[in-house]
């Protein structure tokens, strides 16, 4: 077996993992690269030496693990895509949606290209390549063994991160030797994170362990202190007649909003103020979570029963078209504005912030990590002055953070996730975080946790087992 890693190295993005075994080159994620435009841009177009892999398996639907899927089409890949039924139909949305922006992104430069005289950008992928991808992909249940090539037998199990996000299990038996378990933990949720269950401890063990540290050496406040926080910022955006604007992803963290205000709204702790959730692909994805009660933890499935769809009440209202979305620009606080993109790098919250930045009654409030040089990062680390679509903007709205909705197991977690093995790995790999927490982590497995082997691996670093 040999691994090789390709993504998600030494940095929070662009999960690409190549694992070789039995003959067959198995891919596990296909990540977009995200951060300073120039390098996204060459990184999402380079492909894997030797050509694309035989088959891929998706932890979960993000961006950053699933994105880049068209890509592998339009080198030539051919091979079955394996992920949960609630991933293969998140992607399905959010491939789509990607697409448009690649397109978008790439019409916008062209544009000044072709006035310089320069040749114009390809898109990354089109609209019809990631339609195209989806063909190829397989929906597998939670804890079900399946056999996907002579030698190698996969399995997912509840990663507690988003809608539909697994553990990835891969069994191989190579030349008649005994049988050796992989496991690759994609991204750790969190206990007690409304919506969907708690992560599945991954207590039988592994020979071979890849694991994130997104929140290597960091700590989340519980969420029910982040949940009063929220009601406080609503609190003042309605004494102030402001309005909380909110970047989140399409996926996860606008139903986790969606449910909290709900929750807030329902027991009378902050005043029927309007809500708007302006993304249709969150709209769109809101319909999806709707489809996988499956996935849902009990309080959850109690609330389904007892009061009906927990996302929708009152004073919420989804917004679909341009002209819609338009027309928030004149709303007057207080309000809740919940929008993408995340980090603020596309869409709709990007207008939303130009056209409110200056004004010191706006609240913009992060709920999630921000990648190193994205607008959502250089606003949650203060900058005084940012640049929205080519215009350099002053800023003067009050920025917060709340980091008790995050998706993600902070350390306390991710010790508690890998002290719950009950056969240590002979060797463990720690990627999706940042250099010097994931070394740091390394270290706590080897001396907390009686870890023998434990590596940062570097991008393409090869490992030979």
């Amino acid at each position: 077996m040999r691994i090789t890693f390709h993504g998600a190295a030494r940095t929070v993005t662009g999960s690409r993992h190549l694992v070789e075994a039995c003959g067959k080159r198995i891919l596990l994620d296909c990540g977009l690269f995200q951060g300073r435009r120039k390098e996204s841009f060459e990184e999402n177009r380079r492909a894997l030496p030797g050509g694309p892999p035989d088959m891929v398996i998706l932890s979960h639907a993000h961006m950053d693990h699933a994105g880049n899927l068209p890509s592998l089409l339009r080198q030539g890949f051919q091979g079955e895509i394996w992920a949960t039924g609630a991933t293969r139909d998140l992607c399905s949305l959010m491939l789509q949606d990607s697409a448009h922006i690649q397109v978008g992104d790439v019409a916008f430069v062209n544009k000044r290209r072709r006035r310089e005289g320069r040749a114009p950008f390809e898109a990354l992928y089109t609209p019809e390549e990631a339609r195209q991808v989806m063909e190829q992909v397989n929906g597998l249940s939670y804890s079900r063994w399946r056999d996907i090539a002579p030698g190698l037998r996969l399995r997912f199990t509840d990663a507690g991160h988003m809608l539909g996000s697994a553990h990835v299990w891969l069994e191989v038996c190579e030349n008649g030797s005994a049988p050796k378990t992989l496991l690759f933990s994609g991204d750790i949720g969190r206990r007690d994170i409304p919506i969907i269950r708690d992560p599945q401890p991954p207590v039988e063990g592994a020979d071979i362990l890849i694991m994130e540290s997104t929140y290597a050496g960091r700590s989340h406040p519980p969420y029910a202190v982040s949940e009063a926080e929220l009601e406080t910022i609503v609190l003042q955006a309605h004494r102030e007649k402001g309005v909380v604007l909110i970047p989140a992803f399409a996926v996860g963290r606008t139903q986790q909003l969606v449910v909290a205000l709900h929750r807030l709204h329902d027991r009378g702790a902050i005043p029927g103020m309007p809500v708007y959730v302006d993304s249709p692909l969150a709209t769109d994805i809101t319909s999806v979570f709707r489809l996988h009660p499956e996935t849902y933890d009990e309080e959850t499935l109690e609330s389904l029963h007892r009061a009906g769809n927990p996302f929708s009440f009152r004073a919420l209202r989804y917004t679909r078209s341009v002209e819609e979305s338009r027309r928030l620009n004149d709303v007057k606080g207080p309000a809740i504005i919940i929008s993408g993109s995340g980090m603020l790098e596309h869409g709709r919250i990007r207008h939303h912030v130009r056209n409110r930045v200056h004004d010191p009654h706006t609240i913009l409030l992060i709920t999630g990590w921000q990648a190193p040089h994205t607008l959502g990062r250089q606003l949650a680390d203060g900058a005084r002055e940012v640049s929205i679509h080519g215009e350099w903007m002053p800023v003067r709205c009050q920025v917060r953070e709340l980091q008790g909705f995050s998706g993600h197991a902070d350390q306390a977690e991710l010790e508690e996730w890998v002290g719950a093995m009950g056969r240590r790995p002979s060797r463990a790999y720690v990627v999706h975080g940042e250099e010097e927490g994931a070394r740091a982590f390394c270290e706590c497995l080897k001396v907390d946790h009686g870890f023998a082997h434990a590596d940062a691996p570097f991008m393409g670093q090869v490992e030979d087992l």
